[in-house]
């Protein structure tokens, strides 16, 4: 299994919006990095799902629920489906993370841009901890 992290402005389409639908397609992604993640992405990863913009928190856990597939706006990119899996109890704050020295490794930290990015095992399970 490898674990991942997504990027939504929670204005455009937030964690309430996600469970609401319980699963969704996860497109629209126009970066070839963060393309290039979604195809590593196989089914039963686990996601966390991250408010960016004015919240800037980790606020759930999605599960990859599909293969990669063409993305259905411009098929030469990818998307993902994504299932809800679990809404964190306390959302893991950006400065709470920033503020973990076990943390500063994280890719999210050093290309902030990107909507997909790869997360380690024990940095997922550490920031699971956190929002305890």
């Amino acid at each position: 299994m490898n674990y991942w992290m997504v990027k939504s402005e929670p204005n455009s389409y937030s964690w309430d919006d996600f469970e609401k639908q319980q699963e969704d397609i996860w497109d629209g992604v126009r970066n070839y990095q963060a393309r290039n993640y979604l195809r590593e992405m196989g089914q039963g990863d686990l996601v966390l799902f991250y408010h960016s913009g004015k919240e800037k928190a980790v606020v759930g856990i999605a599960k990859v629920s599909s293969s990669p597939l063409p993305d259905p706006k411009d098929e030469a990119w990818t998307a993902i489906m994504l299932s809800v899996h679990q809404k964190l109890t306390n959302p893991v704050t950006l400065a709470q993370i920033k503020a973990e020295d076990r943390l500063t490794d994280l890719p999210m930290l050093k290309q902030s841009r990107l909507s997909v990015l790869p997360v380690g095992k024990d940095e997922f399970e550490l920031i699971l901890k956190m929002a305890q």
